[in-house]
């Protein structure tokens, strides 16, 4: 967490200002020892020594945002040394951009849009995304870490000059991120702020920064620009994210003053794709089709198009074309090397086109995914930047009205900002589609006016340190508070199907706000479990603090749930107790709430739970409660479990109790929604001791418990659950001699293993392994070292094992690998298996433990030369593992992926099959849900591919 202080007990002597970017990161400053407050501070940019060329470091105004790790004969020992480091083992900025587009696959690129990407695990060793072999890799976080630490040990080398209060971590910092962030991807940028060695800073919205920069220049002026009421559209259009803001001109005591009005959603949009289009449309130009060029090939184009693209977007020697070459492959499908070209026009139109298309001002953004997941980054579904801006727009429309008092609301201002939005003919294109938009209600003669913005791919580093200023009480203020209302859900008194919530922070509160909410009258439920369901709004307006309201769902954000159990008095007796609740909104823009008893000294830190598994498929959305069941039949179905896991009641027979419970509550087990098995598997928690009674209780217990808690997660108390189950692991089965009760044991982990953390899921693989016979080699052990299994208890392993999608991707194809040599063709359960460990696209995992895609290929082509005469057995393994992802790091061969089609083709469902094969991003029907699972999942449980 971001260490909190007071900027007025500090003693600073120099402001510095960051733009930590996706593609170039930039570094502004303000001398506090030799400016004088009365004149204007002079803002001066910092030129960042870095390795240019080999044995070549030179200062330059922007580091590009790029990480080269080295092989150990890549380039001469030392022709990477820098001044201060002449040990680095690894290279950031120019060099790093210009060596890694000839080597891709050793670059580390857009570590920002995968600090924001909930499809993996954000803190693990994932990039260079793809990579294969003894290529070393760091996590997102650690890429971050690494070009603040060099921008750090630079400032200290060339700056400090030998006085400790110079020091870089010793300065007001100030770093910029998307406005669009959310509290996960904020906090892992502090995280790797302090990584890097600087322990306190302050965070900056960037098109918040673009404008401050705007009025470093306009101190003295803006007040003859502008009038009460006006409104200014911040369009910022970077490397890796668009966002946009408003801001109005509002009349105030003192005169008028700045207020951020509105901020848009995170949009994954940016220079990125475009280079991106560019490669696609060169590729095709020169195999003549999409798609051929393998992953390192592929990164190579996408590179040189990213350099065509800014060489001839910003020429200014009157360059019109460049050419292109992709270095071959031996053996590759393409042989030798590709050669291609693109001109000035060329690139224009495909990012006019593609990017800035002229839309009407109603029109809404395509929600169908493209396919576009290059680079393993989930991209948003429509790259038009242009139908993302009319959809804000009119998002905030009501909200613009109420806050300006005007009928008719439209910018009166632009400001550009972002790399991409540098070549004037494209802010010129946009500047004129407002125009065609907003003229009928502003005037035929209207046009917005257009904010200067002289050094783009410096403002916000600008901005950043002017807000520096503003913070020491220097300078002009824009009101700045939460862009979002928070809510939290409550339990009400009175009979009513509309959920009441209670307003935790209104909307606008400043950052540094908290109050406890001791007006309202709150009781907890203390010594169980409890969820805590938090919303935010950006449009809902006039919400105080404390005001009970009711939410539409199209005005909302689900978040996900503070989870927890609040400990009070004698641990096993559940009670209610009054409490106040209270609320702090963080200096990074996060939320911290606490409850306090009104009887006693107690006070629960509530955890907010934005570094939940982004994988956890479900959790935090509204969901279905499938069939309402009848309390007396619950209570019916409840008592059946109590009384035959009740310790000294014989009278129970375990092996009927399905058919019983399915008898009292009327329905087939299939049907049971997921809300009344989460309260029968309480009460099975609740009697655990009772599966000791003789192993067909246990063999019992452990199917319905593992039927009652699947697929481990969807239920806001699922972690709390996972928590009490994972004692049972340590005290392991009571009849361990029992056959029935070994099988059951795995058929029990295997319907969890979505709730199991990864360490919990290794930690089980790697007890069983000696039993499996297998080696890390792969190679199958001839001394047996581990206990003997029967064939159902081993089968059973091998299914827990394959749905143990957070095992390392090493160890999926080790076992993966095992499986295919004692494969049996004619088993559905080990084809089912094989498909788990090698699917491209994962069922609740993450996609960084996915198995290469050259191994997945190479299972593939051993599964189609083995003769079966049953065939059709085949169809959903294969689906599973060709699957097209529109990520060329996953995808298998495009001509491997043709031959499993032609082969699914004559199958039964032999259409639907092909068309799950070669839909990109497929939304997993319930059909295909049910088979990945390996059962039917509960009704009411709503599963979302969130890893995409």
């Amino acid at each position: 967490m971001n260490d909190l202080f007071q900027l007025e007990n500090l003693d600073f002597s120099y402001i510095i200002g960051i733009d930590l970017g996706t593609t170039n990161s930039a570094v502004a400053y303000v001398d506090l020892t030799q400016d004088s407050p009365k004149a204007r501070r002079k803002i001066r940019f910092f030129e960042v020594p870095q390795v240019v060329a080999p044995n070549e470091v030179g200062a330059r105004s922007i580091l590009p945002s790029f990480l080269y790790l080295p092989g150990k004969y890549d380039l001469p020992e030392g022709s990477f040394a820098l001044q201060w480091d002449d040990q680095r083992e690894f290279i950031v900025g120019e060099f790093a951009r210009e060596q890694g587009a000839k080597v891709p696959g050793r670059l580390v690129a857009s570590a920002k849009s995968w600090l924001c990407h909930g499809g993996v695990d954000r803190r693990a060793n994932i990039l260079p995304w793809g990579a294969e072999g003894d290529i070393p890799k760091v996590s997102p976080v650690d890429a971050s870490m690494r070009y603040l630490q060099h921008i750090r040990e630079a400032w200290d080398h060339l700056m400090r000059r030998g006085k400790e209060e110079w020091q870089f971590d010793q300065q007001l910092i100030v770093l910029t991120v998307p406005a669009s962030f959310d509290e996960v991807a904020r906090e892992l940028t502090i995280a790797a702020a302090h990584d890097a060695g600087i322990s306190r800073v302050i965070l900056l919205e960037e098109p918040l920064a673009a404008f401050y920069a705007w009025l470093s220049n306009n101190e003295d002026s803006w007040q003859n620009q502008m009038s009460d009421g006006q409104l200014v559209l911040v369009c910022d259009v970077g490397g890796g994210t668009t966002d946009f803001s408003i801001v109005g001109i509002r009349e105030g005591e003192k005169g008028l003053r700045f207020n951020r009005l509105a901020v848009g959603d995170h949009l994954m949009l940016g220079g990125d794709n475009m280079d991106l289009a560019l490669g696609r449309y060169l590729e095709q130009k020169i195999t003549g089709s999409a798609g051929k060029l393998d992953a390192r090939r592929w990164h190579q184009l996408v590179y040189q198009c990213r350099k065509a693209k800014e060489t001839l977007l910003g020429s200014a020697d009157g360059q019109s074309k460049m050419d292109i070459t992709v270095m071959g492959q031996a053996g590759s499908l393409i042989g030798g090397t590709l050669k291609g070209n693109l001109d000035q026009q060329e690139i224009q139109n495909i990012i006019f086109e593609g990017f800035f298309p002229e839309v009407s001002a109603d029109e809404t953004p395509e929600t169908k995914r493209s396919g576009l997941t290059e680079f393993g980054l989930p991209y948003v579904a429509d790259p038009a930047v242009t139908r993302h801006m009319a959809a804000f727009w009119r998002r905030f429309e009501p909200l613009m009205r109420q806050e300006t008092g005007r009928d008719a609301v439209f910018p009166d201002f632009v400001l550009f900002n972002g790399g991409a939005l540098t070549p004037q003919s494209l802010r010129w294109h946009l500047t004129m589609l407002m125009r065609n938009w907003f003229s009928p209600i502003a005037g035929s003669n209207w046009m917005p006016k257009e904010l200067p913005n002289p050094r783009p791919e410096l403002s916000v580093a600008i901005g950043a340190a002017y807000y520096g200023m503003v913070r020491l009480g220097e300078g002009v203020r824009v009101g700045s508070g939460s862009p979002r209302a928070y809510y939290v859900a409550v339990a009400s008194q009175k009979e009513s199907r509309k959920q009441e919530s209670v307003c935790l922070v209104p909307r606008g509160t400043e950052e540094g706000f908290e109050i406890k909410l001791d007006q309202l009258n709150f009781e907890a439920l203390a010594n169980q479990p409890v969820a805590f369901q938090l919303f935010t709004s950006s449009t809902r307006v006039g919400d105080q603090l404390g005001d009970i309201v009711t939410l539409a769902e199209d005005e909302t954000t689900v978040l996900p749930p503070i989870r927890t159990v609040l400990r009070f008095g004698k641990r096993d007796e559940a009670r209610k107790i009054p409490v106040n609740l209270g609320v702090r909104l963080t200096e990074i823009g996060t939320l911290d709430l606490f409850c306090e008893s009104k009887q006693t000294h107690h006070r629960w830190q509530l955890q907010f739970d934005v570094r939940q598994d982004a994988d956890r498929s479900g959790d935090g959305q509204p969901q279905s409660v499938g069939e309402t069941v009848d309390q007396q039949l619950i209570d019916a179905a409840l008592a059946l479990i109590e009384s035959t896991f009740t310790t000294g009641d014989s009278s129970a027979h375990p092996e009927g109790l399905t058919k019983q419970l399915e008898n009292a509550l009327e329905m087939k087990k299939e049907r049971w929604p997921t809300s009344l098995i989460r309260k029968m598997a309480d009460k099975l928690l609740e009697k655990m001791d009772g599966r000791k009674l003789s192993a067909a209780h246990e063999a019992r217990w452990l199917n319905l418990l593992g039927y009652c808690l699947r697929p481990g997660f969807g239920d806001p108390l699922d972690d709390w659950r996972m928590k009490q189950i994972w004692k049972l692991y340590f005290e392991e089965l009571a009849f361990a001699n029992n056959a029935q009760a070994r099988t059951e044991w795995w058929t029990f982990w295997r319907r969890i293993a979505g709730g199991l953390t990864p360490g919990k899921q290794l930690q089980i693989f790697q007890k069983i392994q000696p039993s499996l016979q297998i080696s890390a080699s792969g190679k199958s052990k001839k001394k047996k070292s581990g206990p003997k299994l029967n064939p159902h208890e081993e089968q059973e392993i091998w299914m827990a094992l394959a749905n143990f999608e957070r095992l390392p991707a090493a160890d999926k194809q080790l076992l993966g690998n095992a499986l295919l040599r004692k494969l049996s063709l004619t088993n559905p359960r080990d084809l089912w298996a094989i498909s788990r460990f090698g699917a491209r696209q994962p069922f609740y995992g993450t996609l960084d433990k996915l198995i290469p895609a050259t191994e997945a290929a190479h299972w593939i082509e051993h599964l189609l030369k083995q003769k079966t005469g049953k065939p059709e057995l085949l169809g959903n393994t294969l689906v599973q593992l060709a699957r097209h992802t529109g990520d060329r790091s996953r995808d298998i061969p495009e001509d491997l992926r043709q031959r499993v089609a032609t082969f699914l083709t004559d199958l039964p469902q032999g259409k639907t099959l092909v068309e799950r094969l070669s839909q990109s991003q497929h939304q997993f029907g319930k059909e295909e849900q049910d088979w990945l699972f390996g059962e039917s999942l509960p009704t009411g449980l709503v599963l979302s591919e969130s890893q995409e």
